[in-house]
């Protein structure tokens, strides 16, 4: 009994562990479930957000790259979070008209999720637990991913690296024109 038991505790553990991140569902800001399957193809982009954080100004470095390299293929993915010093205290509502009346982005936003703890996304899980490539919490928000094309997590960048910075362009484009 205590054996059954254990294992039905520890089976969303290793599902969520096992499971491809393209297969991982996540909801959008309407409630939708989704994976990153609706990306296939695409670069992606994959950042933990906050309306009142103080790098929250890179909203608006997010969506120039967005206009500008989008055309080629890539997107940019917003996962509010309010993980860090309570800096996404807001609703999906509110999220998404602070998003577009403030800093005019257009890129998907996808429902607020916890990026870290105990309650910590199923997404978050494969990219950042011990078997993720580059393994280990997100220390802020605007922390980044980059996936290939073919959904493959080609990079990992930290909160304080904005969407300007050099390196992260330069990893973009190569994904860019990968096949």
């Amino acid at each position: 009994m205590f054996r059954s038991l254990a294992a039905l505790l520890l089976f969303p553990v290793l599902t969520a562990a096992a499971t491809p991140l393209a297969e991982i569902s996540f909801r959008t800001m309407d409630g939708k479930e989704t994976t990153l399957k609706e990306y296939a193809g695409k670069v992606v982009l994959l950042v933990n957000v906050a309306s009142r954080c103080g790098n929250t100004p890179q909203y608006a470095g997010l969506e120039k790259l967005y206009k500008e390299l989008g055309p080629q293929g890539l997107v940019i993915l917003g996962f509010p979070c309010n993980d860090f010093g309570a800096q996404e205290p807001g609703s999906n509502d509110e999220i998404k008209t602070f998003c577009t009346s403030q800093y005019a982005v257009t890129f998907p936003i996808f429902d607020k999720i916890h990026v870290k703890g105990p309650e910590q996304a199923p997404l978050y899980m494969a990219l950042t637990g011990e078997n993720a490539k580059y393994p280990g919490v997100v220390t802020w928000n605007f922390g980044k991913f980059l996936i290939g094309r073919n959904g493959e997590v080609l990079a990992r960048f930290s909160p304080a690296t904005t969407p300007d910075n050099a390196e992260l362009l330069s990893a973009i484009n190569a994904a860019l024109k990968a096949p």
